[in-house]
């Protein structure tokens, strides 16, 4: 297994805030829709990809996923999938909506997307993340949530948190305190982390010396390190290691000691083979003259167009 994975977010539903996503994605109707998401999902296996990510908010993301796991006929030992809970996504599958998703993260919205997860993704789903934990949603301090994922993992099913915001760093450093049964209950944490935007960096050291596996989301920053938007020091590093900006900028987070899993966001099976070729590379330069202050980093891509 490579420590490539691929998630789902701009793969599942028409429209999503990655700069081009729209001129990417084509035909947004649900056969084509699920055609290219087994393409990209094809050219992520031939990759070495054995790492993927959907949620319940991703539109149709698991379905996809699903189909695509049984037309090839992967069996459930030789993949790992995880997915989330916690948003619904509310699009009813238009590009341009009031609201692409509603967060719920109470008792209730976790029994029933977790039935939804499991219908769909049954023996395969290893690993299930609240979907954007903040300290604001008041799922940390929510104890029959808390006990209820501490069942789950009881139960054998691996619990971790996605990050989302400024205050990341924050919310995972409150999340490593929190005991269900005894034991930690968090075996994984997924978070944004890009040469743009890496206030998170120490909690991430944390949780790795922790023992949880950290998933790196967002190595892209929504297409703004990409060849699209790449700034002009990532595409000077980009060819002096022969590679596309995309792969540079993954290459980077690759390295980094915390890093478990780096996933792709592409949309294509070109965008994924040159996401891939960051495997390649060695001595990737960290760049750090990229960093962003987090507040207007995250003030930047909330005002990402939905396309």
């Amino acid at each position: 297994m490579t420590r490539l994975g691929l998630g789902l977010a701009a793969l599942g539903r028409p429209g999503y805030i990655t700069l081009g996503h729209g001129a990417d994605l084509g035909d947004t109707g649900a056969a084509a829709m699920e055609r290219r998401a087994h393409e990209v999902l094809d050219a992520a296996w031939a990759a070495g990809v054995r790492w993927f990510d959907a949620a319940r908010s991703y539109g149709r993301a698991e379905d996809f996923l699903a189909s695509w796991l049984a037309a090839r006929g992967i069996a459930p030992a030789d993949v790992t999938v995880s997915s989330k809970w916690g948003y619904t996504y509310t699009a009813g599958w238009q590009v341009v909506a009031a609201h692409h998703e509603v967060k719920d993260h109470t008792l209730p919205a976790l029994e029933r997307q977790l039935a939804e997860s499991r219908a769909r993704l049954g023996p395969y789903l290893s690993l299930y993340q609240v979907h954007s934990a903040t300290l604001d949603s008041g799922i940390l301090d929510d104890a029959r949530v808390l006990d209820r994922l501490g069942e789950l993992r009881d139960g054998g099913l691996a619990i971790g948190l996605s990050l989302s915001g400024a205050r990341q760093r924050a919310t995972l450093e409150r999340a490593l305190g929190i005991v269900v049964g005894g034991r930690p209950l968090w075996s994984a944490v997924q978070a944004t982390w890009n040469l743009l935007e890496r206030s998170v960096e120490p909690a991430l050291r944390a949780a790795a010396d922790a023992g949880l596996r950290v998933l790196i989301k967002e190595a892209l920053a929504n297409g703004r390190l990409a060849t699209r938007g790449a700034p002009p020091a990532l595409r000077e590093e980009a060819a002096r290691l022969g590679v596309g900006p995309d792969a540079a900028a993954i290459a980077v987070a690759l390295a980094q000691p915390f890093a478990g899993v780096v996933l792709s966001g592409a949309v294509t099976a070109e965008q994924l083979a040159s996401n891939a070729r960051a495997l390649e590379v060695r001595d990737a330069r960290d760049l750090p003259s990229l960093v962003e202050p987090a507040e207007r980093y995250w003030t930047e891509r909330g005002r990402l167009a939905w396309t």
